[in-house]
């Protein structure tokens, strides 16, 4: 069922920024976003850029100690969301990046955020092209542990998530 809920422009120019990684300067290399979450306007008929609700690429070793929990600690304990996380990621074989769509529906969010923010996933889902990885989490306990997004992105081949062994 689609709630009729438009995306704004800025949220596909920030996909787009965060999709395409062109050879950049240090300096747009620090720029880049690595995660950023999008929300339902005041009005709840577009989605926005959350204000506010980002991490940097050149945040990382300096006011961010590590992005997959800051990311984390970035989402509701009460609303719904939809967030970008680029992961970071290594196999036996290669290091790897991807972009990962994730619905952010908590257990403790209103029931009409819930059916609102589920109706609108697909208008944003068809702005966001090539994702290959989707993920919606229902609480806490299902993203705390970065071995869960690793079984997303490849399962048990994946030896390290933004550096960190696992």
């Amino acid at each position: 069922m689609a709630s009729g809920v438009t995306v704004n422009d800025e949220v596909i120019r920030v996909f787009n920024d965060m999709k395409v990684r062109k050879s950049s300067t240090q300096d747009e290399v620090k720029k880049r976003k690595k995660a950023i979450l999008f929300c339902l306007s005041d009005d709840k008929k577009k989605i926005i850029v959350e204000e506010g609700k980002e991490i940097l690429v050149g945040e990382i070793g300096e006011t961010v100690d590590d992005p997959y929990i800051s990311f984390v600690k970035l989402l509701p304990p009460n609303d719904c969301r939809y967030g970008l996380y680029d992961a970071t990621y290594e196999t036996k074989e290669s290091k790897k990046e991807d972009l990962v769509f994730i619905f952010w529906a908590p257990d403790s969010a209103p029931m009409k955020s819930k059916m609102i923010y589920a109706s609108s996933k697909d208008a944003i889902k068809k702005k966001f092209t090539g994702i290959k990885h989707e993920w919606q989490v229902n609480g806490l306990e299902d993203i705390q542990d970065r071995s869960t997004l690793a079984e997303k992105l490849g399962g048990n081949v994946i030896i390290s998530l933004e550096g960190k062994p696992l």
